[in-house]
């Protein structure tokens, strides 16, 4: 069926409908529905290469994958495509395995200028971030995932790391732990400094300072944490409780705990960033693990939309989303133990 036809059948416009389909603004959530509806009844789907042609659009996203982990950036993607799947728009993977800083900054101009995506998700952002300058300097639409402190306009969505991090090192800090360690991501990241000030912000309010011997930094991984967790807890004075950067970090840290014939939850306490992985559950853990939770898929599916948002003539300046992060206590915290004598 062709568009006129479909058109004809809905009694619209060629024009109306094709916007419609197309998710532009001035057409009314009504008029969309009434539209999506009768494209599934009539079993209408528009050329793609056509529309294509038309709109100048390569009807893709592009994602550069190498600086977060793999099992949160496959979270991410899975999100981005159950909101893709129906919008005639693809993903475009782009891998760097060890990027440097002018190998990355190269990526992102070749990708522009090839015209292969409409848009870009920019990952992991610093506070002074020159990928997010660049591409404002191209004109690409893009979002970050993440937040840049770069006197550039653009359009992100964050979850409020600092704000979860304090919380979580405060309640440790209510249960009487001091000696708190924290494994945190990669050093330079926005979210990385916004956990630390979170994490220091808790200590400080309850008259504490910070251990820089208790503090790490590293890629989320199992291994990380088990050599960093190891590393503490074999210090003089060792830490009571850890606050883990992510679920993978927190795996390392109960090994860790364990190795030494200590107990978690009893012996050492453990709160942990939990990203909703769907094969590895914080409840499902042995003891079951405290965290804050928030959804690496949720924020794929819903960065997918704003880039859609943004497609469709909505100005960066007015997409700007900070999620609350919720602590969920489990077994794996637990009150400190008194110091030996």
């Amino acid at each position: 069926m062709k568009l006129k036809e479909f058109a004809k059948q809905v009694g619209l416009s060629p024009t109306t409908v094709s916007r419609a389909l197309s998710g532009y603004p001035e057409v009314s959530e009504t008029t969309r529905a009434r539209v999506a509806e009768a494209a599934v009844r009539l079993g209408y789907s528009p050329n793609v290469n056509a529309v294509r042609l038309k709109t100048g659009r390569a009807g893709a996203i592009g994602v550069v994958m190498g600086r977060a982990g793999e099992f949160h950036f496959a979270e991410f993607m899975a999100g981005m495509a159950e909101r893709l799947v129906a919008e005639e728009t693809d993903i475009l993977v782009i891998p760097m395995a060890d990027p440097n800083h002018e190998d990355e900054m190269q990526l992102y101009r070749r990708l522009v200028e090839s015209r292969r995506v409409d848009a870009i998700i920019v990952h992991s952002p610093k506070p002074d971030d020159e990928r997010i300058a660049l591409l404002h300097e191209l004109g690409m639409p893009f979002l970050v995932h993440g937040r840049s402190a770069i006197d550039v306009p653009h359009a992100w969505l964050d979850i409020d790391n600092e704000a979860a991090i304090k919380r979580a090192t405060s309640h440790l800090i209510d249960l009487g732990h001091r000696r708190i360690a924290m494994i945190n991501g990669r050093p330079g990241a926005t979210y990385a400094l916004h956990r630390d000030s979170g994490f220091r912000k808790a200590l400080q309010s309850h008259g504490m300072e910070p251990d820089a011997q208790l503090i790490a930094n590293g890629n989320f991984t199992d291994e990380l944490g088990f050599r960093f967790a190891r590393s503490f807890l074999e210090q003089p004075n060792p830490p009571t409780a850890f606050v883990a950067g992510s679920m993978m970090t927190a795996l390392g840290v109960y090994r860790a705990v364990r190795s030494l014939g200590l107990q978690i939850g009893r012996d050492v306490s453990v709160i942990a960033h939990d990203d909703v992985f769907p094969y590895l559950t914080a409840d499902n853990m042995v003891p079951s693990l405290s965290a804050t939770r928030s959804s690496m898929r949720a924020a794929g599916s819903r960065c997918a939309d704003l880039v859609l948002q943004l497609l469709s003539g909505r100005s960066p300046l007015e997409i700007h989303e900070l999620w609350p992060v919720e602590l969920i206590l489990r077994e794996s915290t637990g009150p400190a133990r008194p110091s030996k004598p």
